[in-house]
């Protein structure tokens, strides 16, 4: 099946030929007709399986038969958890978009709301939101979702991860004019088919890619090392020189600093995305990864959910994720687009039963590497790093001429030209009762 087949909107094609699209993936040919006539839709499909196209070009397509003139009332909201999620598919549907008379605009937190705000006055088709921004400019009465028409809830799952799930239900309520709400999701668990069964009516259930079956094209393995050895082992399989791109895995937001400092010590260029990095610090790490200015990009989970990076080489999990799916979902990052990739998993003692788990729901027995001969002298350890850097620290402060010590000795002396004022005060008293004694 080509696009041409699928009776999309000929501008639609044309920039979809202009991104080098030429055949729709299982997902876009399932889900694109049953969009395009209006039904509801319930999508089942992991990273990578191209379904920001799936409900992005269906969405535009219906738009613009029906362009609205003067100002622009939100007539399809997309409902995502995490900001590099809602920056990805806002680019994806001005690309998609190009030189269609619509237009697309996108608000998230953890930035100041100004220009999102200015932007939303000026009105817009499509809008990309998170639940926390987006209910929060509703209650300040800066933004009407009256008029939406189609309602997208894209991640589902990730939503109730994130604890998202009672925002979805407040702002469904307020979508009083809703025609089609479009749903995906990776997994199913139980609180999302309630919350499908919900909102969707008669929907079409399509399917690309069962949770348990990884991608194909992933060259997967892992190795059996302690907690301490990781970072040596990181820095051995990065002298490989197939390793192009690397997203690395950590469980922790403090561990993902700390792998990226022992990279960068080890002058290797990498950066890190969590929770607790500004956005953008975020949006800067994840250009320059893509960008090649960085070899490494150290995430965490919820950060990483839904970046899209072309060509990845490798993905690393540095710890051995405790929900399965979540493995599917993390090397679901690499080999797409018909590329081939590499996962590799380091697995320490305790956490082989994880590793267990995953094979069981995969069906699949990962191949197990024998650990290169790490050269401990030259890649220090987690622990290490810390207690040199600490040792640094110290040394810092005594070190003369330093910041901290001129801050110190520059108390001490004030200490001191205290002391001495106050014995001549008191000298200069003892002095003068003296005197009137005398």
């Amino acid at each position: 099946m080509k696009f041409e087949e699928l009776s999309i909107n000929p501008g639609i094609l044309r920039n979809c030929r202009k991104m080098g699209y030429t055949t729709p993936t299982k997902i876009q040919q399932k889900a694109i007709p049953p969009v395009l006539e209006g039904r509801d839709l319930l999508g089942l499909a992991q990273t990578g399986t191209g379904k920001t196209a799936a409900f992005a070009l269906p969405i535009l397509d219906r738009l613009a038969k029906a362009p609205v003139k003067g100002k622009r009332p939100v007539r399809a909201l997309v409902l995502t958890p995490t900001r590099e999620l809602a920056i990805q598919i806002v680019d994806n549907f001005h690309r998609y978009g190009e030189s269609l008379p619509l237009k697309t605009t996108v608000i998230f937190g953890g930035v100041k709301q100004g220009a999102q705000v200015e932007q939303l006055k000026r009105g817009t088709d499509v809008l990309i939101a998170t639940p926390g921004r987006l209910l929060d400019l509703v209650g300040q009465g800066l933004l009407d979702l009256g008029q939406v028409e189609i309602f997208v809830l894209d991640e589902a799952d990730r939503m109730l991860d994130m604890g998202f799930i009672h925002d979805v239900k407040k702002i469904s309520a307020l979508l009083v004019n809703k025609q089609q709400t479009l749903l995906f999701s990776a997994t199913m668990p139980k609180e999302i088919s309630g919350l499908a069964a919900s909102l969707l009516k008669n929907p079409v259930r399509v399917e690309a890619t069962p949770v348990s079956t990884p991608i194909e094209k992933i060259e997967q393995a892992v190795y059996f090392v302690e907690k301490k050895d990781k970072s040596a082992l990181l820095m051995e399989l990065l002298k490989d020189k197939s390793v192009t791109s690397a997203l690395v895995f950590t469980r922790t937001k403090h561990e993902a600093d700390k792998v990226v400092r022992v990279l960068n010590k080890g002058h290797v260029k990498a950066m890190a995305i969590h929770g607790n990095k500004s956005q953008n610090a975020r949006q800067n790490a994840l250009a320059a990864f893509k960008n090649h200015q960085i070899r490494v990009l150290v995430a965490t989970d919820i950060a990483a959910r839904g970046i899209d990076i072309e060509r990845l080489s490798h993905v690393v999990n540095f710890n051995i994720p405790n929900i399965s799916e979540t493995y599917v979902h993390r090397i679901g990052r690499t080999a797409r687009a018909g590329e081939s990739g590499v996962a590799i998993s380091f697995c320490q003692t305790d956490e082989r039963p994880y590793l267990k788990d995953i094979e069981k729901l995969i069906r699949y027995t990962i191949p197990v590497r024998k650990a290169p001969k790490i050269n401990q002298e030259s890649v220090m350890t987690l622990a290490e790093l810390e207690a040199r850097n600490q040792s640094e620290a110290k040394s810092e402060a005594k070190r003369p001429g330093s910041s901290k010590a001129v801050r110190t000795q520059t108390r001490n002396e004030q200490k001191s030209a205290a002391s001495q004022r106050s014995a001549r005060r008191r000298f200069a008293g003892q002095g003068k009762s003296e005197t009137a004694h005398q």
